[in-house]
């Protein structure tokens, strides 16, 4: 893989949003906490500093080591970056007067800068920050104001270093964007060779050399992820591929059969496991949702460990992890902290004795699904809905019965099946109903009744990382409600979940 952009992250939470626009402009890049990172960047061509939750003046601020960076590789500071590189080298950096955050416009703008080519003065960038530069470092010198902030943007001569008080990578710095491409491609020339065919390309010839004549074996979810996973392994390594796709009993209503049908004529070697007694047993009477998680990967790993033992001499074990997977899993402490346990991310039982092969670990979602159509997989499946791993678990709250299953399964597909009916379907990110565990009266005919209420929740999003609730149209939501309650047996309420993340997560639980 190639190693052009290094990004060291403080803690902010906007330090993904700095690597998707780098990616944007076909740029390869990868994120490692400030304190832990490679040793070796004679492969990196730039580097970014991130933003952080930080104050450079308090006690505990992040202290990055840039002995091997600073002068030897372009390098852009961004917000707590900027004020790192005054605070220690020279400068001065004192509390504002003001919180300066939110929308401002660049007034002041250095002439024929190239940081800056392409982007006139009053420009909007995004301020976030309690901090400001009240002094240049050594050999600094001003390139844009702002208002209230002097100091907006600066450079250090004799070097390649650039320092900038504003976020260009969020949607509210209008030419964030051109920023970025002006420091990446004419400052630090950078090559923008990472496209989808590029990433194929080369993920093949490493799998090729990596597994070698290895039997691999890859637990398929019918999800985009390990579809494509799949995908680029059996485009890798053919028939030393084997996949399994196991009914955990909490997939949507008659997913299991349809997932099967849809893998057949894509030319995989599939075998359906269908396990879901064994998941509902062991899930009886638990209620905690961690412990449900936990008990699910714990299933599904002894469940799995059985039926590659079917496959002799199996190698390897194939995960369809993706990049923000893999963040969250090695975070620096700040906003971005771990939430709950991620299905994929965590490795194996000892007994295992699998190495584990990742091809789609160094991307997002969306560069999942640009890879995907690269490699041909049809348009609905890349389209599908992210599902959780633990399924409709964590969508029944409290305790889980094959009744309550059920009536979940039925709720769930009048949604999704309304949803596609009325054209709303990719509109959304993800949606699903929720199960409560609360009973509400209600009348049906000239009986009073005292069942189930469910939630169903639909979410708009690029990464799943910031969620909005999705403003379906009142009229499929009544019809849609009037379907639930007169269709599903037990059900006789229906609400609607218009949080969005944060503060709430996509799922319940």
């Amino acid at each position: 893989m190639q190693h052009n952009v290094l990004i060291l992250d403080f803690g902010s939470q906007y330090t993904q949003l700095i690597a998707r626009r780098v990616r944007e402009l076909n740029i390869f890049c990868e994120i490692f906490p400030y304190n832990n990172f490679p040793q070796d960047l004679s492969s990196y061509k730039a580097v970014i500093l991130s933003g952080s939750p930080f104050s450079v003046r308090s006690e505990d601020a992040p202290h990055p080591d840039l002995s091997q960076i600073r002068g030897k590789l372009p390098l852009l500071a961004v917000c707590y970056g900027a004020q790192y590189l005054a605070h220690f080298f020279g400068g001065e950096v004192a509390p504002s007067n003001t919180r300066e955050y939110g929308r401002a416009n660049l007034n002041y703008i250095k002439p024929n800068e190239t940081f800056f080519d392409g982007i006139t003065e009053n420009t909007q960038v995004w301020m976030s920050h309690s901090d400001s530069i009240k002094k240049l470092p050594t050999n600094g010198v001003k390139l844009a104001s702002t208002h209230d902030v002097e100091n907006a943007a600066y450079k250090i001569e004799g070097e390649t270093t650039y320092a900038i008080q504003y976020h260009p990578e969020v949607f509210h710095s209008t030419d964030g964007k051109q920023m970025l491409e002006n420091f990446l491609v004419k400052i630090a020339c950078v090559p923008q060779n990472f496209t989808p065919n590029a990433f194929v390309e080369d993920m093949v010839a490493e799998l090729k050399e990596k597994l070698q004549d290895d039997k691999v074996v890859l637990g398929l979810s019918g999800g985009v992820d390990s579809t494509v996973a799949a995908v680029l392994l059996h485009k890798a390594i053919g028939k030393n591929l084997y996949c399994i796709f196991v009914n955990n009993g909490l997939l949507r209503k008659n997913e299991f059969s349809q997932v099967l049908e849809q893998y057949q004529g894509m030319g995989l070697n599939v075998k359906g496991v269908d396990a879901s007694e064994r998941f509902l047993g062991e899930l009886a009477g638990i209620s905690d949702p961690e412990t449900k998680r936990k008990t699910i990967g714990r299933v599904f790993i002894e469940v799995f460990d059985d039926e590659s033992k079917v496959i002799e001499d199996v190698k390897w074990l194939a995960q369809g992890t993706i990049y923000p997977d893999v963040i969250e899993s090695v975070s620096v402490k700040g906003p971005s902290a771990t939430i709950k346990s991620h299905h994929n991310v965590g490795g194996l039982p000892n007994y295992m004795k699998l190495k584990i092969v990742e091809p789609l670990r160094m991307l997002f979602k969306d560069e999942v699904r640009r890879v995907g159509a690269t490699l041909g997989i049809d348009a609905a499946l890349l389209g599908r809905h992210p599902f959780p791993g633990p399924g409709l678990s964590i969508r029944i709250l409290g305790d889980i019965t094959p009744e309550k299953v059920s009536i979940l399964q039925d709720v769930d597909a009048v949604f999704i099946d309304g949803l596609k009916l009325w054209g709303l379907y990719d509109k959304v990110w993800q949606a699903g109903a929720i199960l409560l565990p609360v009973n509400s009266v209600g009348v049906m005919g000239d009986e009073r009744t005292y069942e189930k209420v469910v939630a169903l929740r639909a979410v708009e999003s690029t990464d799943g990382m910031t969620a909005d609730w999705v403003h379906l149209p009142y009229e499929f939501l009544m019809k849609v409600s009037n379907d639930i309650i007169n269709k599903v047996k037990g059900v006789n309420r229906v609400v609607y979940d218009i949080s969005s993340k944060p503060p709430a997560t996509i799922e319940w639980e």
